[in-house]
Order: C-alpha cells, then structure tokens, then sequence
C-alpha cells in the first residue's frame, strides 16, 4: 500500500515537473485553455494574468503556437486577442503565459531598417539584435522638468514656415478628409526636416505605400537615418496599436540619448480604429460615432509622449495625420486631436481640386507656439498674409460675379490684386524645398506691396 502511494506521488511529481511553467510573478497561473472564439476574440479559462500581458495559444492541430495579448477578463476569463490569424484554433487549446508585460525592443543598429509592430524586420535583410527589452507603455515624466519650446524648426515648406512656423519639439497635425494630400505632405515634411533620426510610423495604411515610402520618399540617403515601423491595415488590431506604441518608444530611446528625433506618423485615425475594434470586441460601450471611451484615453496618452525632454535630453518633433472621415472637421478624432496637438494644419478639398499644392486652409490651420518662436515681424507678416487670404475667400462670390466695386473696401482691394501672387507663394512642388530665409524674403516682398 505504501508502494502504491509512494509511486503515485512520484508520477505527480514528474507530471508537475514536465508542466511548461512560466510563472513571472507569484499570483499569476501561467497556463489556461481556450474556451471559445468570438469574433476575433479569444476566450480562456484557467489562467490568470493582467491586461497588456502576452501568451502563446498551441494550436492542436499545427506545431506553431499563436501569440496573442490579454486585452481584458471578465471574472475568471480572459480575453485574448490574437496577433496572426486565428486559423487552427480550437477549444481546449492550452494558453501559456509568456510575459506579463506589453515589451518592445530598442537597439542603436535600428537606424536604416524597416520593421513591424513587433520589431521583426521586413525588409528582406538580417535580423536585428537588440541591446534591451524596453516597455512599450511610457513611464510618464515630469511636465516641469521638460524644456520649453524656444527653437525653430525649418521644414522646407513656405506655407508651413511662414504662417504655421513649427518648433523643435512641438506635436502638429495634418488633418483632412481622404485624397486630399497628406501623405504626400508627410513625404515632404520627411524629406525636408533636419533631425537626427526619423522615425517614420505607417499604420493602418495599404501595404502598397510602405514600399512606395521607403524606395521612393525616403530613398537610400533618407533611409539611412530613419526607422520605419509598417504595419498595414489588414494586420490585427493589437498590431496595429503595438507598432503606434513601439514608434513612441523608439523616439523616447533617442531623446533619452541627447537626440533630435522627427517622429512620423500616418496615420492616427487608423490607430483610433484598431483601438476602437478592441474595445468593441470586449464588451466597451460605443460613444460618439461608435468609437469606446478607451479611443479618448489612448490618443492624448501617446501625443504626450512626445515633445522637448529635459535639459539633459533632445527633442521629439511630430506631424500625425489625421482623417476627417467625409470631410467632418467636427469628427470626434479630429476634435481630440486638435485638443491635444499643438497646432494642426487643415487640408482644403476645395485647393486640392483646383491643383493647389499643397492644398493647406490657412483660415482652419494654426501653430499656438509660432508668436514665441519668431520675430514681431514676421508674426506681422504673417498674420497680414492670412488677413488677405480669408478677406479674399469671404468675398470670392461676389468677386467671381462681378458684384463687388473697386474701391469700396481698400483691403480687399489689395487681397485681389496679390491673390495672384499669395497663391504663387503657398504653392510647391513635391521636389521643390526652401530655407526659412527664403521664404521670409519672399513673404516680405509680398507683404511690402500696396494698392
């Protein structure tokens, strides 16, 4: 009888010890089993394990096993969301707990490389070894200890630097409804803008603007101080807001070296999407235009990563665009971007269809640190510019028709005679590039003429 007992608790004892265990932290049971599939959401019973942390689901039919990421749990389930395809998929299937945090991984070798949310390279060259495991959720900072935005940034465009000025270290966005140009405008703003290191964002976009980004934007010279991070809209979701994290942690890594870093991103309406489809998929109730209270929560918490660092760190400089789904500038992801951005340039449908490029409205658009960075003369240039552009278009109706008589209002009179030449001089072409010094001589000659 003894014997008997003694064998039995040998074969527990083998059987426990032959258990994949990967228990990270007392508390937490590390293996589980799928208990059915929602949608794209996968269900497990058994294991426990808090938001963000990472598991691999074995499939029973397939020798790969799935990675997927908790994205919440309701009592004892937990709800998973897969980064691949869920094709093989089974209940019963065992859940094993990998990490209990959302890591990326940062390497100095990053500069040159193409690689997606999850920092596997995609470009067809040898596999990066990273230096260190790095957090994908920021650690936050002191909002004093950071600098304040006292530099100028010259982007090469004269619309952007005459009247939106930008500053080393400030958040800008480009928002407009679809076709209307900013991914083109972001192509320019990439290959004009000094920095150290770009990191360049793609999310959500088609797959057949990544390689048109990289060989044709960028090109070799550009890629050699850029990391791209792709992910293109038919990945999951978790991917997609994994790739939006990892390009901000990236950037957070080059600042902490001293670095002026330019950060990218196209686009953060398809990053407000793939949240959106995870907070569905977990039961969130649908606000404004279906998008969950977590989509609200998400977007300013990565813009506020970005911006100056301390005095002992550089600068992260950032142009996010943004979609105005049919043309709405009243769409919830443009207003929460507008409040948490520090200035946005709008996109006109209006210019772009008459062959203005870029098709920028400086009556919607505004850089709120512009006045601190620049001299009294050019803010006065500047805003005497836009004066004339919005009297123009208030008064272009009756401009068209003939209605309106010279003479009757010696503003407007000057806006007609140098629309012309406005229109000239908030023109360029995708190759053309100027230095803020030119564009201030040409705005001053501009703003010297009278009636």
């Amino acid at each position: 009888m003894a014997e008997r007992v003694s064998d039995e608790l040998y074969d527990f004892g083998q059987a426990l010890a032959n258990l994949d265990l990967s228990v990270n932290s007392p508390g937490f049971i590390s293996i589980g089993r799928v208990k059915r599939i929602v949608g794209l959401t996968i269900e497990a019973a058994g294991i426990s394990a808090p938001i963000g942390a990472q598991c691999v689901i074995q499939s029973q039919s397939q020798d790969r096993g799935l990675n997927a990421e908790v994205i919440g749990f309701d009592g004892d389930l937990v709800f998973l969301m897969p980064l691949d395809s869920i094709e093989g998929i089974s209940p019963g299937c065992r859940v094993t707990l990998r990490s209990e945090t959302s890591l990326g991984c940062f390497s100095l070798a990053l500069k040159g490389r193409v690689i997606d949310g999850l920092g596997r390279p995609i470009d067809g060259r040898q596999e990066i070894e990273y230096d260190e495991d790095v957090s994908l959720e920021s650690g936050g900072s002191n909002t004093l200890a950071r600098e304040n935005i006292t530099e100028v940034l010259d982007t090469g465009i004269k619309a952007i630097d005459s009247c939106f000025t930008f500053g080393k270290g400030q958040r800008m966005g480009l928002i407009a409804g679809s076709g209307v140009g900013k991914s083109v405008l972001l192509a320019m703003l990439a290959q004009n803008t000094p920095a150290d290191v770009a990191i360049i964002a793609l999310i959500g976009e088609r797959g057949r603007e990544v390689k048109e980004f990289v060989t044709e934007t960028l090109g070799e010279e550009g890629l050699r101080k850029s990391v791209v991070i792709a992910e293109p809209v038919n990945a999951s979701p978790v991917r997609r807001i994994k790739a939006a994290k990892l390009a901000h942690t990236i950037a957070e890594q080059y600042r902490e070296q001293g670095k002026h870093v330019l950060l990218l991103m196209d686009s953060l309406t398809r990053v407000a999407h793939a949240q959106r489809e995870i907070g569905l998929a977990i039961g969130e109730p649908p606000t404004t235009k279906g998008y969950p209270p977590s989509v609200f929560n998400l977007l300013p918490s990565l813009i506020e990563r970005v911006g100056m660092g301390s005095a002992c760190e550089g600068s992260i400089s950032a142009f996010y665009t943004v979609l105005a789904e049919n043309d709405d500038r009243s769409d919830p992801i443009v207003d929460i971007s507008r409040a948490s951005l520090d200035g946005q340039i709008m996109l006109s449908r209006k210019l772009a269809d008459a062959s203005h490029y870029p098709a920028i409205d400086l009556e919607g658009s505004i850089s709120r640190v512009a006045d601190k960075i620049v001299s009294e003369t050019h803010t006065s240039s500047a805003r005497k510019l836009r004066r004339l552009w919005s009297l123009y278009c208030q008064n272009e109706d009756i401009i068209q028709i003939g209605a309106y008589e010279p003479g009757s209002n010696a503003d407007l009179d000057l806006a007609i005679k140098l629309k012309p030449e406005i229109d000239n001089f908030l023109m360029q072409g995708e190759g053309e590039t100027f230095t803020l010094q030119q564009t201030m001589q040409q705005l001053s000659l501009i703003e010297s003429q009278k009636v």
